[in-house]
């Protein structure tokens, strides 16, 4: 029998026992990839900052990994209140950094505070050799714990200054020790294109490979090579570069005149790269969008009754964007998304303004480019109208327990799958009725995975599923896909991950290009609502939950905070939900993307495989121990 549940069950994780607790929370545990990102980018806010003139990252053959700069060094004096050094304040403190106020760095990536200590909490072992101030020092770390004071151990030069980090990846947290370094590569050549004048070198030991990177010329080069065979529609990209007083951008732009795989559509935050675009991403096309409709405007181009969108715009287009802002505001540490909406506004205003003045400067070329959009256009207006929701006697009947919605533009409509009845009763009152649809599923479908596409249409729920989304499984047409955006909303705990999960693998397995094309979407619901004085804050988990409440008791008055946590989607009423995911302007989606590298495939097999029942029993006793319910 479970013991009384009083105070002495409250656990207060302290140091870096929530990293080892939690570790998906602050960093991707598939490899140790982002470890290697996190100590790399303080070297690169160090070059931002005009510090910095070379960096070298160098994979050892004992399997340690060491980063190395020529920046300032860092601090190793002692912090007035901790009364400990700077450099044990970075490495053992989560939300110690000297970016939070900006004075130091004007541009920085690593503002979460997390970084470098995240590295040394799920690292068997670390070293860090800093040179500052005429002085070498040393300090090793052993399971984020550290075995030895900082200490003096040798005179240089006052030049001579930098910091390495040197650590050993813990394998009881990675799903692989191994590095991709393939895109440990592609990182380290995007970081050196990013940061004109840089030198970035990777030496593999191992191999005896070394490689350097400098790039003068930053985005023009990178795009051109990059094309390879490629045939560009302009001969000289766009290109841009403007320097605001908290906001920068830079971005180079061309077109492919045929569809083409693998176009470069890359976009950064600060040098981070940002796989799941954000607010910058969309301020750009928001602004080149705008711009090709006035220049088609001014010059009568656009057939009477075609709407250009945006994807008509950048649908054969390839383009770097490297935006830099002082506060980034991210969608999780792994930061793959940008949330800050105030320099939407800034990339799209400046996007806007040159694109406007290049077509004023360019007619010719403006209007071949004028002409991909509106071809792309009418090729998916097209497709469009074979969509016809109401005459549902030119296919199955629509299940009843889906709420429809009545537009028939996929530029625009989206689909919720919902858990439960409750929350899809909540989903209704919430949604926009012209172009969101909800359909509250039961529970748990079908685990599909090592299934047949011909079999799980035996499944009522799988079948109502496809029904509704207007496609059939296993099949690569998808000309009558019924909405653009399909949508998984679940709860945020154990079963409502499991739900999506499932969920996941069926349009995996049986609606790959769906996935693809680009059209799934997992919506990420809070866990936590927080309210000081008038303002209102949702977080995802308990980490951003800890930010947001940290930032808050500083200000002044000592506000009020109070904390509710959802226990489920049902609990929240229809406001809150539209709010946190329904309306396009404060929502979180992740949308789910396929790349050559991924291993998605094998993580499936492990945890959705009857056959590997064995090796998921395995891993669950092995890495069990970092779950907690």
């Amino acid at each position: 029998m479970a013991k009384n549940y009083d105070s002495e069950s409250i656990e207060v994780l302290s140091g870096l026992d929530p990293v080892r607790k939690r570790p998906g929370m602050y960093t991707d545990t598939s490899c140790p990839n982002h470890l290697i990102q996190e100590v790399l980018d303080n070297s690169i806010d160090e070059a931002l900052a005009g510090h910095c003139a070379k960096i070298k990252v160098t994979l050892c053959k004992e399997g340690s990994v060491s980063v190395t700069d020529d920046g300032r060094g860092m601090p190793v004096d002692i912090h007035p209140e901790h009364k400990v050094s700077g450099v044990e304040l970075i490495m053992c403190k989560l939300h110690a950094g000297a970016k939070f106020s900006g004075e130091d760095y004007n541009f920085s990536g690593g503002l979460h505070g997390v970084g470098v200590s995240v590295v040394n909490a799920l690292s068997k072992n670390l070293a860090v050799e800093i040179k500052r101030e005429s002085h070498r020092y040393e300090m090793s770390f052993e399971g984020g714990e550290k075995t030895s004071d900082l200490k003096k151990v040798g005179d240089i030069g006052p030049r001579n200054t930098g910091t390495s980090i040197s650590f050993v990846p813990d394998p009881q947290y990675f799903e692989t020790i191994k590095i991709d370094k393939s895109n440990l590569k592609h990182l380290l050549k995007a970081k050196a294109v990013l940061c004109p004048g840089l030198t970035i070198e990777y030496h593999d030991d191992k191999k005896n490979e070394k490689i350097s990177w400098n790039y003068e010329n930053g985005l023009i080069s990178y795009l051109s090579e990059s094309s390879g065979d490629i045939e560009l529609l302009l001969e000289e990209s766009i290109s841009c570069s403007k320097l605001g007083d908290d906001n920068a951008l830079d971005f180079v732009l061309n077109w492919s005149t045929k569809p083409a795989k693998n176009l470069m559509n890359e976009s950064y935050v600060n040098l981070i790269p940002t796989a799941q675009g954000g607010s910058h991403l969309n301020g750009f096309k928001a602004g080149l969008l705008e711009s090709v409709k006035e220049f088609c405007e001014f010059r009568n181009l656009i057939p009477k009754g075609l709407k250009i969108t945006a994807d008509d715009v950048v649908q054969h287009s390839t383009f770097i964007i490297s935006s830099k802002l002082t506060n980034p505001q991210f969608a999780g540490q792994t930061k793959e998304r940008l949330d800050s909406k105030e320099h939407q506004a800034f990339v799209n205003s400046t996007t806007k303004d040159i694109l406007s003045i290049w077509f004023n400067q360019h007619t010719e070329e403006g209007e071949k480019l004028a002409e991909l959009a509106i071809a792309s256009a009418q090729a998916r207006t097209k497709e469009t109208k074979v969509v016809d929701r109401k005459k549902t006697f030119q296919g199955p009947a629509l299940p009843g327990k889906l709420s429809d919605c009545n537009s028939t533009d996929l530029n625009e409509t989206e689909l919720f799958f919902v858990e439960g009845d409750s929350a899809g009763g909540s989903a209704k009152q919430s949604r926009e009725r012209k172009f969101q649809a909800i359909m509250p599923l039961r529970g748990k479908i079908l685990n599909t995975w090592d299934l047949e596409s011909s079999e799980i249409m035996k499944s009522v729920e799988i079948k109502d599923i496809s029904t509704a989304i207007g496609v059939n499984p296993g099949s690569s047409d998808i000309s009558s896909l019924r909405y653009g955006k399909i949508c998984i909303l679940a709860d945020a705990d154990s079963d409502g991950l499991h739900i999506a999960t499932l969920l996941c693998a069926l349009f995996l397995r049986h609606f790959k290009p769906l996935i693809q094309a680009g059209h799934i979407f997992v919506a990420m619901p809070p866990l936590f609502r927080i309210d000081c004085a008038k303002e209102v804050f949702y977080a995802l988990d308990e980490a951003e939950k800890d930010s947001i409440v940290k930032k808050l008791k500083t200000k002044p008055g000592k506000p009020k905070i109070e904390i509710q946590r959802f226990k489920g989607l049902g609990e929240m009423n229809p406001s809150q939900l539209r709010e946190t995911v329904m309306d396009p302007k404060t929502r979180r989606l992740v949308q789910l993307t396929i790349t050559s590298t991924d291993n998605v495939n094998s993580m499936m097999d492990l945890l959705l495989s009857k056959k590997n029942a064995g090796a998921r029993k395995e891993w669950l006793e092995k890495r069990g121990k970092i779950v907690t319910v």
